[in-house]
């Protein structure tokens, strides 16, 4: 029996959670895998609860799990308070707690959806690429950090720092993704400025003697950035730091039609993955069942893959979204002039239908 932590958080983070775990039962179902649920607050609503965006209480409990599903965190309610107590705050040390060092975030575009993308069909028709982040370390971790006031001036400071074990662990975990793909991995970085991106090609050269069949080719990021929506069907594999990362994923995100869509993984050494979709916690649309849940359903897809090797079933769920979109539905975020927008409950009903229908 395996042991599955929702972390459902804030804003549209219950809706979409409710609908992934549906659908995450379903294909357990029709696989044979022996499951049982837990659940409990992170971001805002563990801030409202307890006083704190992440209790201790609850990474112990996530420690015992084999996978954490998780919504999504923060929201206006709480945008005043201090950077270092904010619901993001939970999110970052939960990944820290749990060792989750490796972000993978696949961005396909769905043959029903290449229209809704905001570069022309023809250019995302086919893209299936894979960014791997690097999530513990770098300038969202770096020491020293904070602000002060310096001959009465005000001062703030952030640090990058990676050491050679950072680099290779995530270079390693990005190699055997492109390995099991097309064979082809990029390198991001910016090394003509920064001697932290220059460490990364050492390192990332010498993990690549591992790996012969793969590859290997470094981008600075500007120019990668812009070759993302000048010809995203260059790339198969991306690996770079946590900053980098961060931001060409979400680039990655919009070619697919809408942030929506995109689901991510969170892995570590420790055999714990932590699964959610790459879409924020929507505050605007809470509660009114708007929501797009297929970038959470993708990231059940995820988990089934990932955590419980149970790649079979992770296809059954991508086919059945694949199904649903290929029949016309679509959420407020990806209907198109005349195309009717439907629910979150009505499109995880849909998904559901397309399961239980092979």
């Amino acid at each position: 029996m395996e042991r599955i932590l929702v972390l459902p958080g804030d804003g549209i983070g219950p809706e979409v959670t409710r609908e992934a775990r549906r659908v995450l039962e379903a294909a357990a179902g029709r696989h044979d895998l022996k499951l049982e649920y837990e659940e409990a607050a992170i971001g805002g609503a563990s801030i409202d609860a307890c006083g704190t965006p992440l209790a201790d209480a609850v990474v112990e409990q996530a420690r015992a799990c084999r996978a954490l599903l998780l919504g999504a965190v923060g929201g206006p309610k709480w945008d005043a308070m201090p950077v270092d107590t904010r619901p993001e705050k939970g999110l970052l040390r939960i990944r820290k707690e749990l060792g989750l060092f490796a972000n993978l975030r696949p961005a396909t575009v769905f043959p029903a959806l290449a229209g809704a993308s905001s570069l022309r069909p023809e250019l995302v028709e086919g893209i299936d690429l894979l960014v791997v982040r690097e999530l513990t370390g770098g300038i969202y971790f770096g020491e020293p950090r904070g602000r002060a006031l310096v001959s009465g001036r005000r001062e703030a400071r952030n640090t990058m720092v990676y050491d050679e074990r950072e680099v290779a662990r995530i270079a390693r975990v990005a190699f055997e993704a492109a390995a099991g793909r097309r064979r082809h991995l990029t390198h991001v970085h910016k090394a003509n400025v920064l001697e932290v991106s220059q460490l990364w090609i050492e390192v990332v050269e010498e993990v690549a003697r591992d790996f012969p069949d793969v590859e290997l080719h470094h981008q600075l990021v500007d120019s990668a950035a812009m070759l993302l929506v000048r010809d995203p069907r260059r790339f198969d594999v991306l690996v770079t730091g946590n900053l980098f990362g961060d931001i060409l994923s979400d680039e990655a995100a919009m070619i697919t039609g809408s942030l929506g869509m995109l689901p991510s993984a969170s892995l570590g050494e420790g055999g714990i993955g932590l699964y959610e979709p790459v879409h924020g916690s929507a505050p605007d649309i809470a509660g009114q069942d708007a929501a797009n849940p297929l970038a959470t359903i993708l990231s059940v897809a995820m988990l089934l893959e990932h955590s419980l090797g149970a790649s079979a079933a992770a296809a059954d769920v991508r086919a059945a979204v694949s199904a649903v979109l290929g029949a016309g539905h679509r959420t407020a975020d990806l209907a198109g002039a005349g195309e009717i927008a439907i629910g979150c409950t009505a499109m995880g009903d849909h998904v559901l239908a397309a399961l239980a229908a092979g």
